[in-house]
């Protein structure tokens, strides 16, 4: 009955109070469905179309977890670039060479958003694996085929090629989201959206995902993923700093 509601709902306009205390009681209701069925991102979405915008997705996560998911992602990305940066730029070889454009832009622009994307980028540069498995940047005038992707930050240029004027996300060949704004925002909703359809990790981010879905604490209540990322690289390269 409540999920009936809120199909009916969502169609409505400022109805966004409704909307929130509907799904707040319907909570128990997804994750059952989502733990027992492992419905496709498609069809769930068909079913709590109410879930898929960036507020749901960020309370969600906080049901899931009790974490303020954007909040808590961007400020331990911050707190943590500087030695993130200072451990990078003691990479040589080939990953060395991969990431120094990254760090060049890190030391060259003030903007948070392109220092938070490019902190991203390389830390998936530095793990081993290609950030073009979490990316795809594409001009505006030749945007991907959602189709052709399972799980990708869908990274939209003008003509310029410069500051994206479009970030979605793309889900077993959906796009699921759009109008992300940033790639640091975006990453924060994907993982939000991973936890709440209960999604496995892409293999060929092994090491990236390992430590953006790993628990700790009391309970093994699900820590902030980017500190928990953080901290394990820099406790194993501890020496180069």
């Amino acid at each position: 009955m409540e999920r009936q509601e809120l199909l009916h709902g969502v169609k409505r306009k400022n109805n966004t109070k409704v909307i929130q205390e509907k799904m707040a009681k319907t909570f128990s209701c997804r994750r059952l469905e989502v733990v027992s069925d492992s419905p496709a991102a498609a069809d769930f979405q068909e079913r709590w179309p109410a879930l898929f915008c960036e507020a749901e997705i960020k309370e969600e996560f906080r049901r899931i977890t009790t974490i303020s998911l954007e909040q808590t992602f961007m400020f331990k990305l911050d707190h943590y670039t500087p030695k993130l940066t200072t451990l990078m730029k003691g990479k040589g070889g080939v990953v060395g060479t991969k990431l120094r454009p990254f760090l060049d832009k890190l030391g060259e622009s003030l903007i948070i958003e392109m220092r938070r994307e490019a902190v991203i980028r390389s830390l998936i540069l530095y793990l081993g694996e290609k950030e073009e498995e979490l990316f795809e940047d594409c001009l505006v005038d030749s945007r991907s085929d959602a189709t052709r992707h399972i799980l990708k930050i869908l990274v939209v240029h003008g003509a310029d090629g410069e500051d994206p004027v479009d970030v979605s996300i793309l889900l077993e060949g959906k796009e699921i989201l759009s109008g992300c704004g940033t790639t640091a925002k975006a990453c924060a909703l994907l993982m939000g959206l991973i936890y709440a359809l209960n999604l496995a990790d892409p293999p060929e981010l092994r090491y990236t995902f390992e430590w953006l879905r790993t628990g700790g604490g009391a309970g093994g209540q699900a820590l902030c993923c980017v500190e928990i990322l953080f901290t394990c690289v820099w406790i194993t390269c501890v020496w180069v700093l």
